[in-house]
């Protein structure tokens, strides 16, 4: 039994050792793994690092030379500029004065220089007859009439009345219905031209922003008459009208009316814009075309924004539009509403 012994504590001791061994390999490979994966680790951290380095610096360079490229201050008229702002920014100084002068004088930006009176007075009023290329017998019919009650231009205007025919210009200028005009112009000396309005049928709502225009800047009177030439004016009976209207300023005085929109194309008076007068298809309170007459300031009104206003497709329609908003006072007279009796009328159907 004693010699049993040593054999069995040699044979534990080989066995400690070879598990010792075996535990140290283990370790030793994990620690390389380990290693490995920080190296990993390391070269990919320093490598993104690296590169938001380079990013950092090309957007710099970028900055700087963008910076480098464009004025460091910019002006008030500079950012206007790049706004394409400037040419509006002019015309908005410009309608604010114009707006601010036109306040204080009732709409009126400069007395006008009088022309066509030789006296020099303020005139009572300038009547513009309508006309067209292929109206020559309505005219010589106008002209006839006043001669027949004695009436004539020039006594006409020694009572501050002016008249005169409204005709715009030929779509093909300087042909032969421009000439013809000219000629008959040169003759009768009773013709307003309106060079910048071209006369076509739907271009008549247009004519009455150049009609008002021309005759203020022309003649400096108290009332702008509109009249078509199909109809015969008693003028004392007009001239005793206006006169008890001196001194109404914003006077808006016709035949008013009001009258359903006809939103059927094809038929009389069609409205293309019928859609903008809501479901009662009725048109706002005007004055009848035929005749009507505005007070200076109104008139003048008319010409400082002649640009910006609207025209429908009917010149009542859109003379009356025109005088929505201003605080005119709205004179319905039925001496001028034009029929074929011509008692105690202003006018009367030709």
């Amino acid at each position: 039994m004693e010699s049993s012994l040593p054999l069995t504590a040699t044979s534990s001791s080989k066995s400690e050792r070879r598990s010792k061994s075996k535990n140290s390999q283990t370790t030793s490979k994990t620690s390389l793994v380990m290693a490995f994966l920080s190296c990993l680790a390391w070269l990919y951290v320093t490598g993104r690092l690296w590169q938001d380095a380079e990013n950092r610096m090309l957007l710099s360079n970028l900055l700087k030379k963008n910076s480098l490229q464009r004025p460091q201050v910019l002006t008030v008229d500079d950012k206007l500029m790049v706004l394409g702002c400037k040419d509006l920014k002019r015309r908005i100084v410009e309608a604010e004065m114009e707006l601010t002068l036109a306040k204080s004088q009732g709409y009126l930006k400069s007395q006008v220089q009088q022309s066509g009176s030789s006296s020099g007075k303020k005139l009572l009023a300038v009547i513009g007859v309508y006309s067209g290329f292929g109206s020559r017998l309505r005219r010589n019919t106008f002209r006839g009439s006043m001669t027949s009650k004695g009436v004539t231009l020039q006594k006409l205007e020694e009572r501050g009345i002016i008249v005169r025919f409204v005709i715009g210009r030929s779509p093909n200028r300087g042909d032969s219905l421009d000439h013809n005009i000219d000629e008959e112009n040169r003759v009768r000396k009773d013709f307003l031209i309106l060079d910048g309005h071209e006369e076509a049928q739907e271009e008549l709502p247009k004519k009455a922003k150049f009609f008002f225009s021309t005759a203020i800047q022309t003649w400096d009177a108290e009332f702008y008459i509109k009249v078509d030439d199909n109809i015969d004016l008693n003028f004392d009976v007009l001239i005793e009208l206006i006169k008890s209207r001196r001194g109404q300023d914003g006077a808006y005085i016709g035949c008013m009316k009001s009258g359903e929109v006809v939103s059927e194309e094809g038929k009389l008076w069609y409205e293309p814009e019928w859609w903008k007068f809501g479901d009662q298809k009725t048109y706002f309170r005007h004055a009848a075309g035929s005749i009507f007459i505005l007070s200076k300031n109104l008139a003048r009104y008319i010409d400082i924004n002649s640009v910006s206003l609207k025209a429908y497709a009917h010149e009542d329609t859109s003379v009356g539009s025109w005088m929505m908003g201003l605080q005119a006072t709205y004179i319905d007279d039925s001496r001028l509403c034009c029929s074929y009796s011509s008692q105690d009328k202003v006018c009367s159907l030709a």
